[in-house]
């Protein structure tokens, strides 16, 4: 029987356009600013924050130890984005009340409190230059409770790029450093050489910590560096500095022009029978809390709930055939538009398997799709090995999950699906479509599948955030 409160569905262009748009990220962070700052009259506030979004302003952090080289790519970047440098050093140079107060800290070799260091970079970043332009912040924050103290200040970077080498490499690069009178440029005799001779001849070498100071330095930065990308884990890009320093830079600057934009996840999961879909989508699915969409157990599921729509599709699944495109669409169509997956998103696998399905669900465009890639020798040998433990529900493989006893052996069962004649036809039918379903989405990322699960995963991963 039908049940008469039906689920609100909303349409799914309404994802669709907010996407092309970036309207998630816009309201985001419209409200954002407003909690933040708390203007005296919203409107023309938000006006002039609408007219000023249409700019990307930097707002980037660029952490790690001493002498990774901080400085010299925080300076390039902000010449390069025609964003204000900010480091320790020029807050201090300010006349304000604030870095006067500071200055008497420095001046007797104590350590600046964090409640004042928060207050001046605060400070610093409502001025109208860094307002206009953006901000590259250099080495701060320090600790973790620095990074909470400046989030509760509104301080919110788009970038946080940490730099990291080995000691040694520190250690070494913290021996050799040069700096350029003039422009206050860093060199190094052994990493970074200038290539103007007159700049060469006219360095100097830049004051040095002690030995006991570089390593307490270090030692203090190992401490705090787990903290601190924990804070800033969904802005974060951390960098090999142990490498020629314009490669550094590009890797750098290549991070920094990507934009994050709030989108709502609509992925597909394509790959042949044996490829760990399933077992991926519920990976991501539990993470990042989208809807975990199985095509075959949706499909079920509508078939037990006694619904006229589940009466249709339940001949077919007690007689094991195909359900037809149209039922399959209405039952995909009544749950992609469903408010948790219009609002946390969704991952879709086990459909569409030829061009006519894909094309049938073309209203719920997808923003990112996946080909997991595995040969056929290794799709049988991962399914026509599996098998089923009747008693316990269990299941088992005989390479890489052995049943635990020979009485667990014995009552093993393998499913009718995973016969190796029913394999090999799933296999001939999705390699028959295999070309057409890739040319329907060229932009689709190819993940090799042929490696161990948790690898398979860090590469979906890594890849979601791709525009």
């Amino acid at each position: 029987m039908d049940e008469t409160v039906k689920p609100l569905r909303i349409p799914p262009q309404m994802s669709v356009y907010a996407d092309k748009h970036t309207i998630f990220h816009l309201v985001q962070s419209m409200v954002s600013s407003l909690v933040i700052d708390q203007p005296d009259d919203p409107i023309p506030y938000l006006i002039g924050l609408l007219q000023r979004s249409s700019v990307d302003i930097p707002r980037i952090m660029l952490l790690g130890p001493p002498a990774v080289g901080k400085h010299t790519v925080a300076k390039k970047l902000s010449a390069e984005l025609r964003a204000v440098h900010v480091t320790t050093d020029t807050l201090l140079q300010d006349q304000s009340e604030l870095s006067v107060q500071a200055q008497q800290h420095t001046l007797t070799q104590q350590e600046l409190p964090a409640e004042l260091l928060i207050r001046l970079i605060e400070q610093r970043l409502t001025e109208v230059d860094c307002f206009n332009r953006g901000w590259v912040l250099e080495g701060i924050p320090q600790t973790r409770l620095q990074a909470l103290a400046l989030q509760q200040a509104g301080v919110i970077p788009e970038h946080v790029v940490m730099l990291e080498a080995p000691d040694d490499v520190l250690l070494e690069r913290s021996q050799g450093k040069l700096v350029d009178p003039l422009t206050g440029d860093i060199y190094h005799q052994t990493f970074i050489w200038p290539l103007d001779d007159i700049i060469a001849q006219r360095l100097e070498k830049a004051p040095a910590l002690s030995e006991k100071q570089r390593l307490a330095a270090l030692q203090h930065f190992h401490c705090e560096v787990t903290g601190l990308r924990s804070a800033y884990q969904h802005v974060l890009k951390i960098i090999n500095s142990d490498q020629p320093h314009t490669d550094v830079y590009q890797q750098v600057l290549a991070f920094v022009r990507t934009r994050r934009r709030s989108r709502t996840p609509r992925i597909l999961l394509l790959g042949p029978p044996g490829s760990g879909k399933s077992h991926q989508a519920r990976l991501l699915s539990e993470k990042y809390k989208m809807v975990d969409v199985c095509c075959g157990q949706l499909l079920r599921s509508v078939a037990a709930d006694g619904s006229s729509l589940g009466e249709e599709i339940q001949p077919y699944l007690d007689d094991e055939r195909p359900v037809p495109d149209s039922l399959v669409l209405q039952v995909l169509d009544q749950r992609l538009s469903q408010v948790d997956c219009s609002c946390r998103g969704w991952i879709l696998h086990g459909f569409p398997r030829d061009l006519q399905q894909a094309k049938s669900l073309s209203q719920h465009q997808p923003n990112r799709v996946f080909f997991l890639e595995l040969t056929d020798d290794v799709c049988l040998e991962r399914l026509t090995l599996r098998t089923m433990d009747p008693v316990s529900g269990e299941r088992f493989h005989a390479v890489t999950r052995p049943a635990p006893s020979s009485q667990v052996q014995n009552r093993l069962e393998t499913r009718p699906e995973d016969d190796t004649h029913a394999v090999t036809h799933t296999l001939d039918q999705y390699r028959t479509h295999t070309a057409v379903l890739q040319s329907v989405y060229p932009d689709a990322v190819h993940i090799d599948a042929d490696q161990d699960p948790h690898s398979v995963y860090e590469a979906l991963e890594s890849r979601l955030n791709i525009a």
